[in-house]
């Protein structure tokens, strides 16, 4: 749904991507990661066709952004860190607005406008000014409108800032929600605990280089989607746990006398394997699961990582 190749950035005194490529697959809720000043924003901009690169190439839903910017307009929806709405206008009146701002028929612009409140639980209150609505629900107004044309992407940055926590909950349960619908989600944001809630993959982003990838899901994030850290305890210590491993072919991230770690290559049928060879080795295994790691320990881990070279030596 969206493909970044080589994208590179530059304001007049500096350089802000170095080279950014990837991809974000139809339903996927892709969290955007990395210190201030990393270049997401940048990125983000970039994606939306609002500002365009000096080197590489964007496309969304098929869309080019330098040579289509309309028609990625027409695909996607952008909401900007710091967003714009006018109070005195209601909710119905902002997104009718909006949505004929953003090419849809006059005609149709009235239902569109009634579906987006829907979408957002705004319905009861279209006939709010937007003044008069609390911080969550202009966020949910600012949504909405950024949604009216029915696009198949949506960019958010900083979506939460200054949500109080029930506000943030109804956000997250929103992004659940469109995700589920088959939208496709990038979330840039600082507060990792609550994208942990609803992203399905993480991007992070350093000094204007992609600094490391992951899966997120239930079991917790992963760096590669083709490995996964799991672990096990024994029902009773063994002094030649190590060695036995080692006869097994296993090698342990961590190991002790009575559990270990492992890293397990190939999903949920290798993981199974796994267990399988342990308990035909003898090992009297009495729990094995997966280790759940927060994303904010990959974060972490990612960002004491050196900083990744530019493609092709770039400054």
């Amino acid at each position: 749904m969206i493909s970044v190749k080589d994208v590179v950035y530059d304001y007049p005194s500096a350089r802000a991507l170095f080279g950014v490529s990837f991809e974000v697959e139809r339903g996927t809720v892709l969290a955007l990661v990395g210190p201030n000043g990393a270049g997401k924003t940048t990125l983000l901009r970039c994606v939306a066709a609002l500002d365009a690169p000096a080197e590489g190439t964007i496309s969304v839903a098929g869309h080019d952004t330098q040579e289509d910017p309309r028609g990625v307009h027409a695909a996607l929806g952008y909401l900007p860190d710091f967003f714009g709405l006018y109070d005195e206008l209601t909710v119905r009146q902002s997104l009718i607005y909006a949505a004929c701002s953003r090419g849809v028929a006059e005609g149709a612009a009235g239902g569109a406008a009634e579906q987006a409140a829907a979408r957002v639980h705004l319905t009861d209150r279209l006939e709010a000014r937007a003044g008069e609505l609390s911080r969550g629900l202009r966020q949910r107004l600012a949504i909405a409108q950024t949604i009216v044309h029915g696009p198949r992407v949506l960019l958010l940055d900083e979506p939460a800032a200054g949500l109080d926590p029930e506000a943030r909950h109804d956000l997250s349960t929103l992004i659940t929600r469109l995700a589920g619908e088959g939208m496709t989600i990038v979330v840039s944001s600082h507060i990792l605990a609550e994208l942990e809630d609803y992203s399905t993959r993480m991007l992070m982003i350093r000094d204007g280089r992609v600094a490391g990838v992951g899966v997120v899901s239930a079991h917790g994030t992963t760096a590669d989607a083709d490995h996964a850290m799991v672990a096990f305890t024994l029902a009773e210590p063994r002094g030649d746990l190590a060695a036995m491993l080692a006869n097994l072919g296993l090698t342990p991230e961590r190991v002790g006398t009575d559990e270990a770690t492992l890293r397990v290559a190939g999903g949920g049928a290798a993981e199974a394997a796994v267990l399988a060879k342990l308990v035909g080795g003898g090992l009297p295994v009495r729990a094995y699961a997966p280790v759940k790691r927060t994303l904010e320990q990959t974060y972490l881990e990612e960002a004491a990582k050196p900083v990744p070279p530019a493609p092709g030596g770039a400054a």
